[in-house]
């Protein structure tokens, strides 16, 4: 399929200045895509300057939520190149969130052509510190404007961007969530959708006065065991094997937590998925039995974490960060930075565009 390019495209980047400190997802990239779903079927996409979108008050996103998105990022590698890593993944997990959601997926090659044609017209913009990227946050919106409960006949499919560091810098302390459920089994927990992270806002809230960074959500079935973050998935060092929640309906199915199952068990560590019961991870990590623990994800690819606190008592693993998590990263950014032989074929190579 191809794509229109908007005339005041090579405008808006030329006239673009990168903010000196990115942070994350703050500084946007002065253009986006955008294509339409009407009438069964998708319209031609188009590159355009990036701008306030004009929406019907009565639009379904609006009032029944009908929105799902995803993250991901082009990397500079160190050969001066633009990369994305495994954008195929990020197209069947969004079709996925869109059938949850009654939203007609959006076709593979539309989501490939707008996230490299994104990347291919912001590759001046992408940074080239270890652990930058351009992220990139394609999403999907029901625009049908009325108010019966039903799903919404037109959407609109965007791609923007943000030149950013990793999401989440040094060592995380967590909250045991106890009061809370994020999700629910046969609900839209393993979804990427928005009302996922609204859910997740309250507890938040709770956890920053106590001086703690993410909640640290269990499975809404048992309300025992570990599930994930609001936002990332979650990972144990435990008698020195790699333990890490087995999905169960309510986890999202992170594409940063499936590439490193890969690459833990081809750097020789032995690997387990399973249920984690909280209480047990607790008290290996006062025994020391658990030594180390990590979040990951698109967004802070892997964030050590440092303390977990629940109801009284404050947990301290002895090793933040600790050198599972520290070789993970490092043989992970190698790949998508360049520096290592990309020997799963996760890097996708985008050629910058001349204008």
């Amino acid at each position: 399929m191809s794509i229109n390019i908007d005339p005041e495209v090579a405008a808006s980047l030329r006239g673009y200045e990168v903010p000196e400190r990115l942070g994350f997802g703050t500084a946007m990239a002065p253009i986006m895509f955008r294509a339409v779903y009407q009438d069964g079927c998708w319209s031609q996409g188009e590159l355009i300057p990036y701008a306030p979108l004009s929406i019907d008050p009565a639009a379904k996103v609006l009032h029944y939520a009908q929105s799902c998105f995803e993250g991901m990022k082009a990397y500079r590698t160190q050969a001066g190149g633009i990369a994305l890593f495994r954008p195929e993944k990020n197209a069947e997990r969004m079709a996925y969130s869109a059938k949850r959601l009654c939203m007609p997926p959006v076709p593979e090659s539309l989501f490939l052509d707008a996230v490299r044609t994104v990347a291919s017209y912001c590759a001046n913009l992408v940074p080239g510190n270890s652990g930058e990227s351009l992220y990139l946050r394609p999403f999907l919106i029901g625009t049908q404007a009325d108010l019966t409960v039903s799903a919404s006949s037109s959407y609109e499919f965007y791609v923007i961007a943000s030149p950013s560091e990793a999401y989440h810098s040094g060592s995380m302390r967590l909250w045991v969530e106890r009061e809370d459920a994020r999700a629910a089994v046969g609900g839209t927990g393993d979804a990427k959708v928005g009302g996922n992270y609204a859910a997740s806002l309250l507890s938040v809230g709770r956890l920053k006065e106590r001086g703690y960074d993410q909640s640290l959500w269990l499975n809404p079935s048992d309300r025992n065991s570990v599930d994930e973050l609001s936002g990332m998935n979650f990972f144990a060092v435990i008698e020195g094997t790699l333990h890490t929640p087995a999905l169960t309906g309510s986890i999202l199915e992170g594409i940063t937590r499936y590439s490193l199952l890969e690459l833990a068990e081809s750097l020789g560590y032995q690997v387990v998925e399973e249920s984690i019961p909280v209480d047990r991870l607790l008290s290996q990590i006062a025994s020391g039995s658990c030594t180390e623990a990590f979040a990951c994800g698109t967004a802070a690819i892997i964030s050590p974490i440092s303390v977990i606190g629940d109801a009284e008592h404050c947990y301290e693993l002895q090793q933040a960060p600790g050198p599972v998590a520290e070789a993970l990263r490092q043989a992970l950014l190698d790949i998508q930075e360049g520096r290592t032989e990309d020997r799963f074929g996760w890097m996708q190579t985008v050629e910058p565009a001349s204008f």
